[in-house]
């Protein structure tokens, strides 16, 4: 007698969750990539992008909006604060945005299709703006006065010269991705977890927005276009239901409810059964 044996191959489930994962994984990185590439279609703009530094400051001060040299003056205090301030600035704003979203695809799938939409959309707009309205940031206008306290300090995501500068758009400072992102990624865990604490998330937006101005990579307007641009772009993009996760079709399940879990109580319990006794008869 013969036996025959077949190789082991993996689940369906697992192979097609490991596609869509790939999937998933190629189309935020190429909507980065050609985000990036987009934005140094302005590089080379200078004068413009001065001309237009000078206007946001005037309107600013016109504005009666505190300088931004109020926040730097804090940060400057303290040779390590400022030095946490521009490492927040290089290395929480990509990361933090990434987890967020692999947080979302894996435990709250209907949630991650609304934030990933919603943020190819405020990015693409963003986008429109830098090569619209090229924008040198504060550090670099002498009516500013202020510190460029990345390349003082350190660490810096960007090189000494702008217009040598191959990795980065410099001139590409309104709106504040690093501010939209940030409030978007507070709002985003706001609406998907249930949390009496998850408020606090709004700290990650204030925080970066502090970082911004007071290192001098971002007038208070950047900001404030950022918003406007956000709050236009959830009004275009309709949120999901809350129960509207569980019926995604290519995502995982989000996590059971309570009431699935073994040694949880659900939330609705069943209707008592009621013992019918015969009319006229004894128990």
């Amino acid at each position: 007698m013969t036996s025959h044996t077949t190789p082991d191959r993996p689940p369906a489930g697992k192979s097609d969750a490991r596609r869509r994962l790939i999937r998933e994984l190629m189309l935020v990185a190429g909507l980065f990539a050609a985000y990036k590439a987009g934005r140094t279609l302005s590089t080379g703009r200078t004068d413009e992008a001065f001309r237009n530094a000078g206007r946001v400051w005037d309107a600013e001060r016109a504005l009666h909006l505190p300088g931004e040299g109020a926040v730097q003056r804090l940060l400057l205090h303290s040779d390590a604060l400022v030095h946490t301030a521009n490492t927040y600035y290089a290395a929480v704003h990509f990361p933090a945005t990434a987890l967020f979203l692999v947080w979302l695809y894996l435990r709250r799938p209907g949630h991650y299709l609304w934030t990933r939409r919603v943020l190819a959309v405020l990015t693409g707009a963003a986008l429109v703006l830098h090569l619209s309205f090229p924008l040198a940031p504060p550090r670099m206008l002498d009516a500013a006065q202020l510190v460029d306290t990345a390349q003082v300090y350190g660490p810096s995501v960007y090189g000494a010269a702008p217009e040598a500068d191959t990795m980065a758009n410099q001139f590409a400072a309104m709106p504040s991705l690093h501010f939209g992102w940030a409030l978007m990624l507070a709002l985003g865990m706001i609406a998907a977890t249930r949390s009496r604490w998850r408020a606090l998330w709004l700290l990650h937006p204030l925080v970066t927005l502090l970082v911004v101005v007071g290192t001098a990579n971002h007038y208070w307007v950047d900001a404030a276009v950022a918003t406007l641009l956000l709050g236009a772009t959830l009004l275009l993009v309709p949120r999901p239901a809350a129960d509207a996760a569980p019926a995604v079709r290519g995502l995982p399940r989000p996590r059971p409810a309570a009431d699935a879990v073994p040694g949880t109580v659900p939330e609705t319990l069943p209707e008592p059964v009621r013992e019918t006794v015969p009319a006229g008869g004894d128990r």
